[in-house]
């Protein structure tokens, strides 16, 4: 557990997709003033190995932008959908709707090209390539033969 969480549970509750707060809404959500560092733009940034802060609007699914550091205040921009209990039901599934079992990655290229029945694909696409590198010894019997 964080100081910062109550930063990352106020921004989950939020709805809107900017939250344009002053540095003093922050530390009264806090309820501690921000350390000395919050006077560098660094300090700001979205790199989650930043600080522990940081790690908090992150996680509530924001990005910061438009930091004015003499006026105080900036703006947490949301970069995730909201995934509240309210839309999708207990546990941030939506009802009636098993969790997915494989990275959604798998397969983003599905339909793309075919591979002809019966291709090797682990056969060197050149035989003449494959002599030079591996020598005659390294080709098939139907080559051979």
């Amino acid at each position: 557990m964080s100081k910062y969480d109550p930063l990352a549970h106020f921004l989950e509750r939020c709805t809107e997709s900017e939250v344009r707060m002053t540095f003093e809404e922050i530390e009264g959500i806090l309820g501690f003033p921000l350390p000395p560092s919050q006077t560098h733009r660094a300090w700001w940034s979205n790199n989650a190995s930043n600080n522990v802060m940081t790690k908090a609007w992150l996680s509530a699914g924001f990005e910061t932008e438009q930091v004015d550091l003499e006026g105080r205040k900036l703006v947490f921009r949301r970069v995730k959908p909201i995934a509240s209990s309210r839309q999708t039901g207990e546990g941030g599934k939506a009802p009636g709707k098993k969790s997915p079992r494989r990275n959604p990655l798998f397969g983003f290229m599905a339909g793309t090209f075919t591979i002809a029945p019966g291709t090797d694909l682990t056969a060197p696409a050149d035989g003449e390539w494959a002599d030079m590198a591996w020598g005659k010894s390294s080709r098939g019997r139907e080559d051979a033969a």
